[in-house]
């Protein structure tokens, strides 16, 4: 059994079209390398001596057609020199829309120099809110607490961890430095309240602020125990960082609030050595929140009673309607054999005491100077 082959023919007019196209597709798109080797190939192509008359013709007529089209290289340097001569000047129409405008060099406009600037420090005004009062912020006081608190005094607590705080404020008002305390896990809280009156002014933020910048007065401050004077810290010193507890200068007073701040701080204390803490400085709606931490380990003698962490102390002030308002809650945890051997609860009373007596004294002091209020938060560039 065997296969027929059959040879399929085309018409004469078909495959003449076909090389035709083909030929021209390449011609337009090519070289002239291809076009070269394409002409090599049609002429050993056509062999026939009948198709070669017509091959010729086509083969002709591909080359001609498009070299028609394409200027030849001087009539190219022509036209451009024409458009680039400047003997002709090419003017603008009013109506056009560049008729106005500058035209700035490329080199200038891209110019990296002109992009780099220095920004100025951003400055924004706080929106200005009521000043709020005392009954405001706590409310379930009885006159005579009022009495108490509004008067440099003020009122102080002590409890344990399974205890409840009695100087709690309203739950509306913003202020909550009782569970950040208790972040910590104290085995000992001690909390103060006091407002201490205006006497010739009233105080703003930027006031209190200054009035706290005075690092170095707090060894001044001294306690009086049953009729006999005493200095809790013999010395208390700004630091430049954690890591570098080098001594530095307090700043001078500032005329606008920082958004927030972190200082180091070193205190003496005359019974218990060296204080290292962190304070973190927040500016709220109505005041300032300070929040002093040790990061560092604490000892007495060569026992260490304490471990980095372990200590906060929260002061909140707000200038209100009656003077400005101090509310502070301090925590640490201390191990129960060592809490045990000492008066803890009057310790810490002590030493809150000192620095509260710092802030009322740094107070009077700003009250003296007469000083526009200003309220403004200050973004430092870094």
């Amino acid at each position: 059994m065997g296969f027929i082959i059959r040879k399929r023919t085309k018409t004469p007019l078909l495959s003449l079209c076909s090389l035709y196209l083909r030929v021209l597709g390449v011609w337009l798109l090519g070289t002239n390398f291809t076009r070269i080797f394409l002409l090599s190939f049609l002429l050993l192509y056509c062999m026939d001596s009948t198709k070669k008359i017509i091959n010729l013709c086509l083969l002709t007529l591909a080359l001609v057609a498009p070299l028609c089209a394409e200027p030849f290289p001087d009539e190219e340097k022509a036209v451009i020199s024409e458009a680039l001569s400047p003997d002709e000047e090419t003017t603008l129409s009013k109506d056009s829309p560049l008729s106005g405008e500058i035209v700035y060099d490329d080199d200038d406009f891209f110019n990296d120099d002109s992009f780099i600037f220095d920004a100025p420090t951003l400055v924004f005004q706080v929106p200005s809110f009521e000043t709020r009062s005392f009954s405001e912020i706590f409310p379930k006081f009885s006159p005579g607490q009022k009495k108490l608190i509004i008067n440099n005094v003020g009122l102080r607590f002590s409890f344990e961890k399974d205890d409840t705080p009695i100087l709690i404020p309203d739950p509306d008002s913003g202020i909550n430095i009782y569970s950040k305390v208790m972040l910590k896990k104290p085995s000992h809280v001690v909390e103060a309240l006091v407002v201490v009156p205006y006497n010739k002014r009233e105080l703003d933020m930027l006031d209190v602020y200054n009035a706290l910048g005075k690092i170095k007065n707090i060894q001044d401050q001294i306690i009086t125990l049953r009729g006999k004077d005493y200095k809790m810290f013999t010395e208390t010193t700004r630091l430049e960082s954690a890591q570098v507890r080098k001594p530095i200068n307090d700043p001078p007073p500032v005329d606008t609030l920082p958004y927030s701040e972190t200082m180091y701080l070193r205190l003496v204390d005359y019974y218990m050595g060296d204080f290292y803490l962190r304070g973190d400085i927040t500016m709220g709606l109505y005041g300032i929140t300070y929040s002093l931490t040790n990061f560092r380990d604490i000892s007495y003698s060569i026992f260490r009673i304490m471990k980095a962490e372990k200590f906060i102390a929260i002061i909140y002030l707000e200038p209100i309607k009656e003077g400005v308002l101090i509310y502070s809650m301090s925590g640490l945890y201390i191990p129960s054999f060592v809490a045990n051997r000492i008066n803890l609860s009057s310790s810490m009373n002590f030493r809150i005491t000192i620095l509260i007596n710092w802030i009322i004294e740094g107070l009077k002091r700003v009250e003296e100077i007469e000083n526009p209020n200003r309220h403004f938060f200050q973004i430092n560039k870094e």
